[in-house]
């Protein structure tokens, strides 16, 4: 029998990759305690709290706000938490990032 608390890789998962993050960076990023296997749950697709998801959310802004210079900073479009969870209220299936653009290359 399914899990119905399982959601399936996430558009977090894609988005690190394009973003070339890890789960550690996120966890050293973050200033509010998270870990490890919250990060890989959230990836992985479990059913986090919409708190959860908020903070996963803010570590990931943050750990891709420090690697931008100056002119991507003022381009950049801050993730929701929509974003990052395809189960999160408000999701969009089609929605396209505007931070293509500055994705890193290499």
């Amino acid at each position: 029998m399914e899990d119905p608390r399982e959601y399936g890789k996430q558009p977090l998962d894609e988005l690190m990759d394009k973003w070339k993050l890890t789960n550690h960076q996120l966890v050293e990023t973050s200033t509010e305690q998270l870990n490890h296997k919250q990060v890989q749950k959230a990836r992985k697709g479990r059913q986090l709290t919409l708190t959860m998801m908020q903070k996963v959310c803010r570590a990931f802004n943050i750990a891709i706000w420090q690697r931008l210079d100056k002119a991507q900073k003022e381009i950049y479009y801050e993730y929701m938490h929509r974003h990052l969870f395809n189960y999160a209220k408000g999701h969009e299936q089609n929605w396209a990032d505007p931070n293509t653009g500055i994705y890193p290359h290499g």
